[in-house]
């Protein structure tokens, strides 16, 4: 069966007899089973979803088909499906089952989308390799001895190797568009509070927003105008309209665009990704749109505020894994106090321990005001100054990601190289602002280059519409 690389493919090879939703389906199961090498899924959801296919090719028979029909999609490890295994990768979830579905989840399924398994992550979602999960990591399909990027490695991983045509993930600090730039995928994350987060696993809830990995701008459009919109189960999602970003991909505007002078100066960023970064600038300012640098001087002070703040909410957000009502507990306990102990001893990771004592500590009494309280002035200043820019600009393009898809290994004894290859997504996730990751180049090796936009909050249909644009211009300079 031919690969394909958007839902319009799709269906039109659908409603000219070539294929089925079945078909489809057989094709993806025997796909993974193939690649299973590639750790993506942690459970594939076959019989269910032939059962989904068969349905939906009935539905589209008869002409009542919902926009997602022939849409095969997994999802990562942190969406509530119910009656389905939920554990976020880690060992502290075994055994657990979904007693509802997410928001998220189910909008997907009432415009029949078929669900075909869950996806291997970093654990708890804490990561940016895919190497933390407690059944190993997902490999880069382009290199198997380089990871995936996390914390969504295996949902981009299923998308890049063609295990599914999308993936629905999670982004804290870059966690959809880091591994999406990673395995030459497109990555989305719209504003913070577009998409309910009922039924997702909470990490830092401040900055945890649904997103989506496809292959195509129009797929990723259409996935997040389906899931968006207020939901009575959670109270922080927007009650904004949700316009039908699907059918607004197509542009001619001349834009004014920032980049931002101090990420292409910074030294940890590898010279083949700021030439194709560069490359991209050169062509769409030959384009006529206006392109300028910018300076953010709060840079450096990203990644520090970022990880005093996400540490601090999962440190509270992970005091429910106890062991006493579900999940996992230790076997070698002798009253309370070791109940709780030896439970979250043995059922976490090392690097969620990590987070869970660095969050405690930047919590505590002494130290509060110190760090706490300090790094959330600083967002507000890095909010006000995102802000500022983009009332000037109508986008602000930068890297993904300073590098390339390093080695499996590479970075896991050295904590601080890993939270610094955040250095370019955190920003939009500090000010809540819609990011968008395009792959748009390969280095010497074969290893797939992004690059990153961002806008005003809300106006998506703006960045899906100029990233389209972006993507359909190197496809005809190429």
């Amino acid at each position: 069966m031919r690969q394909y690389n958007s839902l319009r493919d799709i269906r039109a090879d659908i409603a000219n007899g070539q294929v089925t939703c079945r078909q489809l389906v057989e094709n993806y199961i025997r796909n993974i089973s193939e690649k299973e090498n590639l750790n993506a899924f942690l459970e594939v959801f076959g019989e269910e979803a032939l059962a989904q296919a068969e349905a939906i090719d009935q539905k589209m028979a008869n002409g009542t088909a919902g926009k997602l029909a022939g849409m095969v999609i997994g999802i990562k490890d942190v969406l509530a499906y119910k009656g389905h295994s939920l554990q976020a990768s880690s060992k502290m979830l075994d055994g657990f089952e979904s007693l509802y579905t997410a928001t998220a989840v189910q909008r997907l399924i009432d415009e029949d989308a078929i669900i075909i398994g869950r996806q291997n992550c970093d654990e708890f979602a804490m990561g940016g390799s895919n190497e933390t999960s407690a059944f190993g990591p997902a490999l880069n399909a382009d290199d198997t001895s380089r990871v995936p990027g996390g914390s969504s490695g295996g949902s981009a991983v299923a998308v890049q190797a063609d295990l599914c045509l999308a993936s629905i993930g999670s982004d804290t600090g870059g966690s959809v568009r880091q591994p999406a730039s990673f395995c030459g995928v497109v990555g989305f994350k719209p504003t913070y509070s577009r998409i309910s987060r009922y039924g997702l696993i909470a990490f830092a809830s401040s900055f945890d927003q649904i997103g989506v990995i496809t292959k195509s701008v129009e797929d990723a459009a259409l996935l997040v105008e389906v899931m968006a919109g207020k939901d009575e189960m959670d109270s922080t999602v927007s009650h904004r309209p949700v316009p039908a970003y699907s059918e607004l991909l197509n542009t001619d505007k001349k834009y004014k665009i920032g980049y931002i002078r101090d990420s292409f100066e910074n030294e940890g960023l590898n010279k083949e990704v700021k030439d194709s970064i560069l490359s991209v600038k050169d062509i769409l300012k030959e384009a006529g749109h206006t392109i300028e640098a910018v300076d953010f001087p709060l840079l450096d002070y990203l990644v520090p505020t970022y990880y005093i703040l996400i540490t601090a909410e999962a440190s509270s957000n992970l005091g429910r894994y106890d062991g006493v009502k579900y999940g996992f507990r230790s076997s070698n306990v002798t009253d309370l106090s070791s109940l709780y102990k030896k439970t979250r001893s043995e059922g976490f990771g090392e690097e969620v321990k990590r987070r869970i004592m660095l969050g405690t500590f930047v919590l505590s009494a002494d130290y509060y005001d110190a760090y706490y309280t300090k790094a959330q002035k600083v967002r507000r200043l890095i909010k006000e100054k995102t802000d500022e820019l983009l009332q000037t600009y109508d986008f602000l393009i930068l890297p993904t990601a300073p590098t390339t898809a390093f080695k499996i290994g590479e970075n896991v004894e050295d904590p601080l190289a890993m939270y610094l290859a955040d250095i370019f997504t955190v920003q939009a996730s500090l000010a809540g602002v819609p990011a968008i990751s395009i792959p748009v180049g390969r280095d010497a090796n074969g290893l797939s280059i992004g690059l990153q936009l961002m806008t005003r909050s809300f106006e998506e249909p703006q960045l899906l519409a100029f990233s389209n644009y972006i993507l359909d211009k190197i496809t005809v300079e190429a």
